[in-house]
């Protein structure tokens, strides 16, 4: 028996009805599914639950985090907490997958070795049809470079302590899984002679200028150059200051009753006054924080002052405000459910964080 964990947020739903459908007919019925709906919104929270209705082999976790960062490796480290198999494959959900798909994981099941597949890549009018799998146009094919879409035995995954719950945002979690069962003795072997999975096309998402979603302005660096230091010190296991996979519904209803509200400026020392002293140090209360611009920033008198060398007010851009108040949550506060917005228009940040 297999374990698939698929994650989602707020895509498209005929894109993951036709994933589900692939799987509801596979030739083997040995697998079941953990889809953790992480943080969509209300209206893609009916649509997927509706869905999931539909499939007696999935069981939807839901939860409220969409006031927070995309985490993808707490997604599954969520779901991986609910994994009573032997075995896990870590998949998606614009995946179609082969009808033989199931039956074909049987040939990789070896403890100490993990699996990793070749993915086809369909174009637009091709994802957009339904046909037998095997009649299906591949526009391209993924490399050894494309690390997901990997089997394990599942407790070769907890032994690393699951997923780096370091990465918010897109990218380098699951290459680094790799690294750290390599470093842990794992076998990682990477499967090319067929197809067994074809990647549906679908648009990808932007951030518009009117969102207000949390957004960090250089997490995807930061992620490569956090994954080169994990590689560097051969490191196994992560996660160690925090209790991964943990999601505590309490803490998200918290939110909601307020224990103290803050109005700071984009003065140096107004935030990281606030980080040090309130921010990393009060416990068992929900805080209301709000960010705006400082009446002196970038003020003709500060101007002056700064050109005839005179002492200025140091400022933060709000650009770099949001950074710095991001990577606080996701270096420090990673366990405290929080509901983040910053309106770059009006350049005002608003949140709530349990902590």
């Amino acid at each position: 028996m297999t374990t698939i964990v698929l994650t989602y947020r707020d895509r498209d739903i005929k894109i993951v009805k036709h994933s589900l459908d692939t799987l509801q007919h596979q030739k083997s019925n040995l697998f079941k599914v953990v889809l953790v709906n992480y943080g969509s919104s209300a209206s893609y929270t009916d649509l997927i639950q509706d869905l999931c209705a539909e499939y007696d082999f999935v069981n939807l976790i839901h939860c409220q985090t969409e006031g927070e960062l995309w985490c993808k490796s707490r997604a599954i480290n969520i779901a991986l907490k609910q994994v009573d198999t032997s075995y896990v494959f870590i998949g998606d959900v614009d995946m179609l997958y082969h009808p033989d798909f199931i039956n074909q994981l049987d040939n990789f099941k070896q403890k100490g070795t993990a699996t990793y597949f070749q993915v086809g890549f369909l174009s637009e009018a091709e994802s957009k049809a339904v046909k037998a799998f095997d009649d299906y146009h591949i526009n391209f094919r993924s490399n050894p470079e494309a690390t997901g879409m990997t089997l394990m035995f599942t407790d070769d995954l907890k032994a690393i302590n699951g997923f780096d719950e370091f990465y918010h945002g897109w990218g380098s979690e699951d290459t680094d899984v790799h690294v750290r069962l390599k470093a842990n003795g794992v076998t990682v072997n990477y499967y090319n002679q067929e197809v067994l999975m074809l990647h549906q096309w679908h648009p990808k998402a932007y951030r518009s200028v009117t969102s207000t979603a949390p957004f960090h302005s250089s997490l995807e660096q930061i992620n490569h150059a956090y994954l080169a230091f994990t590689k560097a010190s051969k490191k196994t296991k992560v996660n160690l200051n925090f209790k991964y996979g943990d999601y505590n519904y309490g803490m998200y209803k918290a939110l909601q009753t307020v224990d103290a509200t803050y109005t700071l400026t984009n003065k140096v020392s107004d935030i990281k006054g606030f980080v040090n002293n309130v921010l990393l140090q009060t416990t068992n209360q929900t805080l209301k924080v709000t960010v705006s611009v400082d009446v002196n920033y970038k003020s003709f008198k500060e101007q002056v002052k700064g050109f005839l060398g005179k002492k200025t007010i140091p400022f933060l851009s709000m650009q770099a405000v949001n950074d710095l108040l991001l990577e606080t949550f996701i270096t420090s506060l990673r366990g405290c459910a929080y509901s983040y917005s910053f309106n770059q228009q009006a350049a005002i940040i608003v949140f709530t964080i349990r902590l």
